[in-house]
């Protein structure tokens, strides 16, 4: 019997939101701890649009690191209080994930399970795969939100380490640290044409 789809599970999540808003400590219920790779995708979801609503970022970024936290070292997910209870809307939020939903749909239909198992293995890598989806969401919580591309980059690190490891897909798992490279470089770049751009305005200012 194959197992349901997660674009299927992810559509009912999305469903399943209220009309007004919902707490994260609501969310990571509905999904339960087994289910937290699915959440970690479904969290993603909304950063693959140039949409932006203020402050998702901050908070499912949180969220996402201490769910890598807790895989990385084998704990039961523990989440602050404050960002807890924290309600987050709906009303813009259901609309842009059903959006981003075909984006998923279209990465699950190229992953295969079993690729390139060792990427998938306990042990050594199992870690490094989790040091990943933690990278990852630091990365998407990096304050470069109003640039374009700052938080999709992340984002699809995050999803294809995802459905990699939901899939036991090796080569989703490689495209995961490919791009968390990618990231890396692109917020290098940024970070270093900014400091260009200040030292000739000082310059400027100087002359």
């Amino acid at each position: 019997m194959h197992a349901e789809p997660i674009s299927r599970r992810i559509r009912s999540l999305v469903r399943s939101l209220p009309r007004t808003g919902i707490t994260l400590s609501e969310l990571i219920h509905r999904v339960g701890n087994d289910g937290l790779l699915i959440l970690t995708a479904l969290l993603t979801l909304v950063f693959l649009l140039p949409v932006s609503i203020p402050g998702v970022s901050t908070v499912f970024g949180a969220a996402i690191l201490l769910i890598g936290m807790s895989r990385l070292f084998r704990r039961e997910l523990w989440i602050p209080a404050k960002l807890k209870h924290r309600m987050i809307g709906t009303r813009k939020l259901r609309p842009v994930l059903r959006k981003a939903l075909p984006w998923l749909q279209k990465l699950e239909r190229v992953s295969r399970p079993n690729r390139i198992q060792w990427m998938v293995a306990e042990g050594p890598v199992e870690r490094l795969n989790n040091l990943s989806i933690v990278l990852g969401a630091v990365l998407l919580m990096m304050p470069f939100g109003l640039i374009p591309f700052s938080n999709t980059f992340p984002a699809v690190a995050l999803l294809f380490l995802a459905i990699g490891l939901l899939q036991r897909d090796g080569v989703c798992v490689l495209l995961g640290y490919i791009s968390n490279l990618a990231t890396i470089i692109y917020f290098a770049a940024l970070i270093g044409g900014g400091g260009l751009a200040v030292r000739e305005a000082l310059n400027r200012l100087a002359a």
